[in-house]
């Protein structure tokens, strides 16, 4: 039996995907507790010995695997105008699996240098005018970024005229830098595929060791890649489909996928997202049809009190009235995922089984609000326009959950439908009635790395193992 392994560090769980080649099917699947504090190869180990309880003790053809754990990717963007060439430096860096925790606009200030160094990022992706624009604010940020302490690489993806120099400035300050070509060439027009596999080679490069992952690499077939960018990949497949020996094997069509990990809240949409309404204008930015946004204030434990403040925007007697939960249970469940993330609610807490899903619920509704699109009423002297901003996402056919909260939640469907537009979501181009698909099998994140070397083979055991809920 032909055997691969797919194995994904989460930054709560790290998950094993044993799959047989021959029949196209998983064979066994194990979790155990991520361990980034101490040697991640401990919890492999552990989940692995499962693996074999399984399938028996046995070597593996072949082992890919993806990690988000130590937080994944952490990224800090800088453009010139925010919903230009800013917008285009975030969807590129979180094209490539990076959590951007911060998006800058124009000339950078000395109190945004002061948070970047805060934050301590692994990557600062610098970009600013399109080419044979304006040149200034590339340099005057470059020279500005060189000056921040912390040992992280600058992506330089802005106007060529100024990209040597601001590479120049980058190195004289003892910055690792690399230079591409410019995520918005021409006013309106993307192009983050170069900055993409810029940020995934210096994932493969440099942050592998930093997060402690090097022993793990060792012994994989390929490169370790993030895991968004392997749900990426997977979630695209799915939906465009792919060449297989006897043909093409068609995807699924447009669809949106909500993983709920522990520290961040991921969104993918994979639509053409233009107007349903042919009386609506898309203002600014046409974004592309893949796209992931990350929330990196949105996790289900170790970023539950920022997400708790987000629910508290729209106000906390709501959130408990709508959920039947009360504050004592919310903030016992936080306590307790403060001190033991890896704990699961049990039928036996049915207390703490409803905060979980109250919370997921939130998550799922929170992150779906700022990854759609919208629009509004605008006057001109012709008369009232509809001017869209962003992707309509109304008509996508399939929302697919992934992720712990969701996958081993009591009433799945409940949590997703969290996503669909309702009478509150004033202006929002939610999904009106898309069929809910759940990754049981946790399959999406290891079809990702699969798809690398058998694109057909993984698209056919998405379909198979994405049930309809």
């Amino acid at each position: 039996m032909d055997l691969l392994l797919c194995c994904d560090f989460g930054s709560t769980f790290t998950k094993l995907t044993a799959i047989d080649l021959a029949i196209g099917e998983i064979v066994a699947f194990a979790k155990a507790f991520t361990t980034i504090e101490t040697n991640v190869m401990d919890g492999y180990n552990r989940a692995l010995d499962e693996i074999h309880k399984i399938c028996g003790t046995r070597d593996f053809e072949t082992l890919l695997a993806a990690s988000s754990a130590a937080g994944g990717l952490k990224m800090v963007a800088s453009g010139l105008v925010p919903d230009l060439t800013a917008k285009a430096s975030r969807l590129a860096a979180s094209s490539a699996g990076a959590k951007v925790l911060k998006t800058y606009s124009y000339e950078l200030t000395r109190e945004d240098t002061a948070e970047i160094a805060s934050i301590s990022p692994d990557i600062v992706l610098l970009s600013g005018g399109i080419d044979g624009g304006n040149k200034d604010v590339l340099l005057k940020n470059a020279r500005s970024i060189a000056q921040i302490p912390g040992d992280f690489c600058v992506i330089i993806a802005g106007n060529r005229a100024a990209a040597a120099e601001a590479e120049s400035l980058a190195l004289k300050g003892g910055k690792r830098a690399v230079v591409c070509e410019n995520v918005m060439p021409q006013f309106g027009k993307l192009n983050i595929e170069p900055a993409k596999n810029a940020i995934r080679e210096l994932f493969i490069k440099n942050i592998i060791s930093a997060k402690g992952l090097s022993q793990a690499q060792s012994i994989m077939s390929d490169e370790i890649v993030p895991t968004p960018l392997a749900v990426y990949e997977a979630a695209k497949l799915l939906s465009e489909g792919a060449e297989i020996d006897s043909g093409y094997e068609e995807g699924i069509g447009e669809l949106m996928v909500f993983d709920l990990g522990g520290a961040t809240t991921d969104v993918y949409s994979m639509a053409a997202g233009l107007p349903s309404n042919t009386k609506v204008y898309v203002q600014g930015l046409i974004e592309p049809f893949a796209k992931r946004t990350v929330e990196g204030d949105i996790g289900m434990r170790y970023s539950l009190r920022p997400m708790l403040e987000a629910i508290a925007e729209n106000g906390m007697q709501m959130f408990y009235d709508g959920y039947g939960v009360s504050e004592a249970e919310v903030n016992e469940w936080l306590a307790i995922c403060s001190t033991a993330p890896e704990t699961l609610p049990t039928c036996q807490h049915t207390a703490y089984t409803k905060v979980e899903h109250a919370l997921a619920s939130e998550a799922v509704k929170i992150s779906a609000a700022r990854h759609v699109g919208s629009y509004e009423r605008v006057y001109t002297p012709i008369g009232e326009t509809l001017v869209q901003t962003g992707k309509d996402l109304s008509q996508v056919k399939y929302i697919i959950g992934t992720g712990g909260a969701i996958i081993n939640a009591a009433a799945p469907k409940e949590i997703l439908q969290s996503a669909i537009y309702s009478p509150q979501d004033t202006n929002l181009l939610k999904p009106q009635s898309p069929v809910m698909l759940l990754d049981k099998e946790y399959c999406l994140a290891a079809m990702g790395l699969l798809s690398r070397k058998f694109p057909g083979l993984a698209l056919k055991m998405m379909k198979q193992n994405l049930i309809s809920i």
